[in-house]
């Protein structure tokens, strides 16, 4: 008989909050660029997506990957990566599941990847440290999703087995990673939806809280 979860793990931008790319689609009009231009330039273009995982092994700063990121579009650099990703929000339903899985008795740990902590602070507001069990931010241990030693370094400081977790990104490719690990895999689409799985996971109403 197979004993009830005991160990969340969320992803932060896209889960914790609002979704990512309405927050590129707004900055690109601001700055008067093609719809798609950021896709493009640094996720698609292989330079990009290489300093991108560099910044988020924390193998280059914000402010060096700034001054890429603004030539590729041709921006000014200052402060780009708060520009790119202002409209952002806390995403209330994922925050206040995740307060009532606390609440009843199950770790809740963060695992995000890193776009840099300086000059502008992606988890700055949200008060990590004090609302979950274990965070556990990319650059800091000089990995990144979907490096399996980054998700074991994880279950390690929640100090429980990965048959025990449950994992919820919004990249399908990081939970895919996730459930090879032993994980429980939940891919972040719709909130609503995120917590009324969880709570068919976990056997606790996330809902209500």
């Amino acid at each position: 008989m197979s004993q009830r979860r005991t160990g969340l793990i969320l992803d932060f931008g896209g889960v914790l909050t609002t979704p990512l790319l309405p927050a590129v689609l707004a900055f690109e009009q601001r700055e008067g660029l093609p719809q798609g231009a950021c896709l493009a330039a640094l996720y698609k273009d292989t330079e990009g997506v290489r300093i991108t995982s560099d910044l988020e092994r924390g193998a280059v700063s914000q402010t060096e990957w700034n001054d890429f990121a603004g030539k590729m579009l041709g921006v000014s650099p200052e402060g780009l990566m708060g520009r790119i990703f202002g409209d952002l929000r806390p995403e209330p339903r994922i925050i206040n599941a995740a307060a009532a899985a606390r609440k009843a008795g199950i770790k809740v740990g963060i695992l995000s990847n890193s776009v840099g902590l300086a000059p502008w602070d992606l988890y700055d507001g949200y008060d990590l440290e004090r609302l979950y069990d274990v965070v556990v931010i990319s650059e800091q241990h000089l990995l990144r999703k979907p490096d399996p030693e980054l998700f074991e370094i994880t279950l390690k400081l929640m100090d429980l087995p990965a048959d025990q977790c449950i994992f919820v990104d919004d990249t399908e490719a990081y939970v895919k990673a996730a459930e090879q690990l032993g994980l429980a895999g939940v891919h972040n689409v719709d909130p609503a939806q995120t917590v009324a799985t969880l709570s068919d996971l976990l056997g606790v109403d996330l809902s209500a809280a």
